[in-house]
C-alpha cells in the first residue's frame, strides 16, 4: 500500500506540473491533497516496517510526541483541503462564470497556508497536554505510531483535559468540515436536478463524483476511528490498532487510483506518457 501511495501521489504530482492544461484551482487542491499524501504515509509507515521487519519497536518519547503532533496535523490539514476541494466544486457548478475571478492562484495560495496554519495549530495542544502528564504504568503502546489517545491513556494521573480536547477537536475539524461539505455539496445536488436533460445531470454529476468518493474514503475510516477508541474497553485491541493504520494509510493510496482513473484529463496524460500516443 505504501509503494503505490508513493508512486500514485508522485504520478499526480509529475502529471499536473508537466501539463499546463491541468494548471487549475481543482487540480492545484488535487497537488495539496497528494502532497499530504505522502506525508502522512511516510511518517506512519517506515516506522511500522521498521517493527515488523527489524524489530525495532522502541522510540523516544520526544520522538513519539513529534510523530503524534505531525499525523494529527497532517490529518487536520487533509481534512481542509477536501472542504477546500468541496467548495471549488460548489463554486465552478453553481457559479460557473465567477468562478475564474473567485478562485484564483493567489486565492488557491492563501487557502493553502491558511490551511496549514490551521493544522498546525489547532493540534499543539496534543503533544504540549501529553508532555505534562505522569507516566508510571507502562511505557508500551500497542499501536505502531504515537496516536494521541493511545499515548495519554498510559498517564496514571487526571488526563480529562486531553480527552475534552481530543472530543473538542473532533467536533472542531471533523464535524465543522463535514458541515461545510454537506451544505456545498446540498447546494451543488440542487443545482444538478435542477438540469433539464438527464445527460446534462449526469455531466454534471461526474466531474464531483470522483472527489465525493475521496472524501468518503478519508471520512468514514477518521469518524469510525475516532468514536470507536472512545468505546476501547468493549472493542478488541487488534481492531483499534487496525482502523487507526487503516484510517490514514489507506486513504493515501485510494486517492491517487481514484483521481486517476476519474478524472479524464489525468487519465489521458498518463496514457499518453505510457503510449506516446494522442488521445
Amino acid at each position: 500500500m505504501y509503494i503505490i501511495a508513493i508512486l500514485g501521489n508522485f504520478t499526480i504530482l509529475f502529471i499536473v506540473t508537466r501539463e499546463p492544461s491541468l494548471h487549475r484551482p481543482m487540480h492545484y487542491y488535487l497537488c495539496m491533497l497528494a502532497v499530504n499524501d505522502l506525508v502522512l504515509s511516510t511518517i506512519i509507515v517506515p516506522k511500522t516496517l521498521s517493527i515488523f521487519w527489524f524489530d525495532s519497536t522502541e522510540t523516544s518519547f520526544n520522538a513519539c510526541l513529534t510523530q503524534m503532533y505531525f499525523v494529527h496535523c497532517f490529518t487536520v490539514v487533509e481534512s481542509g483541503i477536501l472542504v477546500a476541494m468541496a467548495v471549488d466544486r460548489y463554486v465552478a457548478i453553481c457559479h460557473p462564470l465567477r468562478h475564474s475571478t473567485i478562485l484564483t492562484d493567489r486565492m488557491v495560495a492563501k487557502i493553502g497556508l491558511a490551511l496549514l496554519l490551521r493544522g498546525s495549530t489547532v493540534v499543539l495542544p496534543y503533544p504540549l497536554l501529553a508532555r505534562q502528564w505522569l507516566y508510571c504504568r507502562t511505557n508500551i503502546i500497542s499501536h505502531s505510531y504515537c496516536k494521541h489517545i493511545a499515548v495519554v491513556t498510559l498517564a496514571c494521573g487526571d488526563i480529562r483535559v486531553s480527552n475534552y480536547y481530543g472530543l473538542f477537536m473532533m467536533l472542531f475539524v471533523a464535524f465543522v468540515d463535514m458541515c461545510f461539505i454537506t451544505a456545498s455539496y446540498t447546494q451543488i445536488f440542487r443545482a444538478i436536478f435542477s438540469l433539464r436533460t438527464m445527460d446534462a445531470r449526469c455531466k454534471t454529476f461526474g466531474t464531483c463524483s470522483t472527489q465525493l468518493c475521496a472524501i468518503l474514503v478519508f471520512f468514514i475510516p477518521d469518524v469510525v476511528s475516532s468514536v470507536i477508541h472512545r468505546f476501547d474497553y468493549i472493542v478488541p485491541p487488534h481492531v483499534l490498532i487496525l482502523i487507526a493504520n487503516v484510517h490514514l494509510v489507506v486513504p493515501s493510496m485510494l486517492h491517487p487510483i481514484i483521481y486517476g482513473i476519474r478524472t479524464k484529463e489525468i487519465r489521458d496524460r498518463l496514457l499518453w506518457v505510457f503510449t506516446h500516443k494522442k488521445i
